[in-house]
């Protein structure tokens, strides 16, 4: 049977984040294909594809085009929707048929195929606080081991999504 829980707290990956903007606002931009494609992913990637199906159990599924060329594809499966408080999902890289697949950069070969994501979102005086949790399941001891060494290019990596996502929150609200 496959071990769906998460590792230990030390083995997890969290990040606050505030944003500019309501918490309703906020929600919409996760839960909308139309807002997703406009600030998810890597700084500097091309939006290639994506599609929505935002309920317990469905997917967003994308791709992505990196300066280099190289194409990288992903995936969310949607476990606990409750809006807006929280989010909780199992977030893979993808196949462009949606399967799970393998990171496509060198190096990344002992990175888990899957992480389970919780998010919470709270407001406070018109501001969205953040708060994501996430840790590899289904995973071996040297997966955990390897996301565990990752968390500083992860802080990296959200940071400039979540600074993608300060600028379309500006644009949402205009």
């Amino acid at each position: 049977m496959a071990d769906e829980t998460l590792p230990p707290e030390d083995s997890l990956f969290i990040i606050n984040r505030t944003f500019n903007a309501p918490r309703d606002l906020v929600w919409q931009a996760y839960a909308k294909l139309e807002h997703l494609e406009k600030w998810w992913g890597p700084k500097g990637f091309e939006w290639l594809h994506g599609s929505l199906d935002f309920k317990p159990g469905g997917k967003f599924h994308y791709g992505m085009k990196a300066p280099t060329g190289m194409e990288m594809w992903g995936r969310f499966i949607y476990r606990e929707i409750e809006a807006p408080k929280k989010l909780t999902f199992v977030v893979s890289f993808s196949d462009r048929d949606g399967g799970i697949a393998a990171p496509p950069f060198p190096g990344m070969e002992k990175y888990p195929r899957e992480v389970l994501n919780i998010l919470t979102f709270t407001e406070e005086d018109g501001k969205t606080k953040l708060h994501m949790r996430g840790g590899p399941i289904n995973a071996t001891p040297e997966n955990v081991e390897f996301f565990k060494g990752m968390k500083t290019s992860m802080n990296q990596g959200f940071a400039g999504t979540f600074a993608q996502l300060d600028d379309y929150l500006v644009r949402m609200k205009d």
